[in-house]
């Protein structure tokens, strides 16, 4: 009985754990904490073309949680099967096969839906912004790119 609440507290709490992901971030709507009441420079421009494209978030500590959380529920599955060293070998296999799929899901909660936006800035440049896809973009559509650097967005104009 005791293994089978502490399985489903590792489940809930692995879930849980990499259900914080903030993809909001990559949102050309939302500005850092660090750039608020920071001058921006802004460039506008036409929208020459979109493409679909994925975030994969998550890149500070890849997998970590759905590694280790997928290694503990799996060792804790696989020990529920056999006696002796079967029960060790189902244990470590479990373990093995857990963190691989924990790995795996993990790597899909941290994906994000986005658009590489090609703009061509009315001084003649070629830019491209990858954010989140939050709005529908359209070529020969007329925007402002605002920030420089790694930390641009693009907004409708």
């Amino acid at each position: 009985m005791k293994l089978k609440t502490w399985s489903a507290i590792a489940v809930i709490s692995t879930l849980g754990l990499a259900g914080c992901a903030n993809t909001d971030m990559y949102s050309g709507d939302v500005y850092s904490g660090s750039s608020a009441k920071q001058a921006q420079s802004v460039t506008y421009g036409t929208v020459s073309s979109v493409r679909p494209v994925t975030i994969q978030a998550g890149d500070n500590n890849p997998n970590l949680i759905g590694t280790v959380g997928g290694g503990v529920l799996g060792g804790l599955l696989g020990r529920q099967v056999g006696g002796g060293t079967g029960r060790q070998i189902a244990t470590a296999a479990g373990a093995l096969g857990g963190a691989m799929v924990g790995s795996r899901a993990e790597d899909k909660v941290n994906q994000v839906k986005a658009v590489e936006i090609e703009v061509r800035t009315d001084n003649g440049e070629n830019i491209i912004v990858v954010q989140k896809a939050d709005r529908n973009w359209q070529p020969g559509q007329r925007v402002r790119l605002v920030g420089s650097g790694r930390n641009m967005s693009v907004s409708p104009y």
